[in-house]
């Protein structure tokens, strides 16, 4: 049992650290792509639309 929690440990602290830094670096890269501006300049100003 104790094994197994071991192993388990082994992989999240490896595998599960690399794969959230790659998530991170994805959207970091997603949200600052050059097409984003626009998209991003629309949501900011969203609150002072008048319908």
């Amino acid at each position: 049992m104790d094994f197994e929690y071991q192993s388990m440990r082994t992989f999240a602290d490896s595998w599960g650290l690399l794969y959230l830094t790659l998530v991170f670096v994805a959207v970091v890269v997603w949200v600052l792509r050059p097409g984003a501006r626009k998209a991003a300049d629309e949501a900011a100003r969203i609150p002072f639309k008048e319908d």
